[in-house]
């Protein structure tokens, strides 16, 4: 029994979804090929022979990616059953279908895999209906690439880092109505258990990696565990770094917790902000408000972190006046080099199954659901809003590569903000990941056509 498991695109990380399901499958005997095709182009003779293809979708690019992939291998290997899963698959089950995907199954799919690859029957997922599974077996990332051909972490004294990754919780107890993880979970999470995290890290760090990114969609979900696995990290690998995403609120809840991420190599923290407009917080169901994200900014500060906002700046909600007010605020909190300039480009994806269309103003702006982006588009009632996101993102993409503060004057310049050019930040720029396509963003042509 062969099998092969692609993975389309991971945020510029060593897929840790190819490896926890490779485990899995070299558990029961199966020969097992990892393909990223985010790093190298897709070889038909890895087809060769191939009973089950596995494809990971963990998130909007990712699954419009293999699309094209997907078509390919349904050609040149039609013996082949085709599974997909994670995050996205139960999301896009229908369409998945259409594509000729026999198999949707959920993020949790390792155990299901490894029953397909035995010949037994498996019932697609459905979201919300199963307990949230926690696999028998950790990673195994032998048949990845190497860390080396991932993003890695970009320091403020021009050197670079090594960057592993892993996920010490599945799932999320919040219902950020935007979010793709709400309706998989269902605002449950779980943790998995320390040995099997600390495992992968070990792993990753005998394989070179200096510097680790939790995955986890909050860190904070569970604060206990995420206190021990830091400490038992530190002890375990003095010297090794690493960054956490959590969300503001936990940040004011769990202040008493970033003394402990910062003495135990935390160097950054990212958080989804997501806009600095109360009455978009509102709508998105975010539980903080611009007041909160400023209180963050102080206390991770006050503990020695780094915080690094993300956001989706452009949404039905906002208002021109409130763009510029973004810009404003991020300047007043002198987080103009912790803002990566995509973040300033990115609008709102309303995609299958997503719980903003249980807002009403939303849903009658909303034309029919496009299966060629995977969305259901949207127009802003105030043309001009569309018409900054477009000039933002063309900018960013054309001038990638640009020191931040420099495209940050050349965005203020398009939205008419107040500036004042050439003013240095007062701050020394924090870390960042290098990797530049991020997942909020739409893929472009010359991405799908690589496949």
């Amino acid at each position: 029994m062969r099998a092969l498991l692609v993975s389309t695109y991971d945020l510029g990380r060593q897929p840790r979804g190819l490896a926890v399901p490779a485990s899995a499958l070299r558990e029961v005997g199966v020969e097992v090929r990892c393909a990223d095709i985010s790093r190298e182009p897709f070889d038909d003779a890895w087809l060769e022979d191939v009973d089950l293809v596995g494809f990971y979708l963990p998130m909007h690019t990712a699954t419009r990616l293999a699309g094209p992939l997907i078509d390919r291998i349904r050609r040149t290997r039609p013996a082949a059953r085709l599974a997909a899963y994670g995050l996205y698959a139960p999301l896009n089950r229908d369409w998945l279908r259409q594509q000729g995907v026999h198999h949707v199954l959920g993020p949790e799919a390792a155990t299901d895999l490894a029953t397909l690859a035995a010949g037994e029957p498996v019932a697609d997922y459905s979201p919300g209906a199963r307990a949230i599974r926690r696999p028998a077996v950790g990673p195994d990332r032998s048949g990845l690439l190497p860390l080396t051909r991932y993003a890695g972490l970009q320091m403020p004294d021009g050197t670079r880092r090594v960057v592993g990754n892993t996920d010490a919780t599945h799932g999320c107890k919040h219902l950020c109505r935007h979010c793709p993880v709400v309706p998989v979970y269902h605002g449950r999470f779980a943790a998995i258990p320390l040995d099997v995290v600390l495992d992968d890290v070990r792993a990753q760090v005998n394989a070179g990696a200096e510097h680790i990114t939790f995955g986890d969609p909050d860190f904070f979900n569970g604060p206990t565990h995420a206190r021990r696995l830091v400490e038992q990290l530190a002890a375990a690998h003095p010297g090794v770094t690493y960054d956490a995403t959590i969300k503001i609120e936990h940040i004011l809840a769990h202040a008493d917790l970033l003394p402990v991420l910062a003495a135990t190599g935390c160097l950054f923290i990212t958080s989804a902000v997501e806009s600095v407009d109360d009455v978009v917080l509102e709508r998105l169901r975010k539980g903080h408000t611009k007041a909160d994200f400023e209180r963050a900014v102080d206390l991770t500060r006050a503990a020695g972190l780094a915080l690094s906002p993300t956001f989706v700046p452009f949404t039905p909600w906002t208002t021109l006046d409130g763009y510029v007010d973004l810009l404003a605020t991020i300047r007043r909190l002198d987080l103009v080099e912790a803002v990566a300039p995509i973040q300033l480009a990115i609008r709102l994806l309303v995609t299958a199954q997503s719980a903003l269309l249980e807002l009403p103003d939303l849903v009658r702006s909303l034309a029919p659901f496009d299966p060629t982006s995977l969305t259901w588009p949207w127009q802003h009632a105030e043309p001009r809003v569309d018409q900054l996101q477009q000039h933002v993102m063309a900018l960013v993409s054309a001038r990638a590569g640009e020191p931040r503060p420099v495209l940050f004057e050349a965005i203020e310049a398009l939205a008419g903000a107040t500036s004042v050019p050439g003013t240095p930040a007062t701050r020394m720029a924090p870390p960042y990941l290098t990797e530049g396509w991020y997942c909020c963003a739409e893929p472009g042509p010359e991405q799908l056509d690589t496949l």
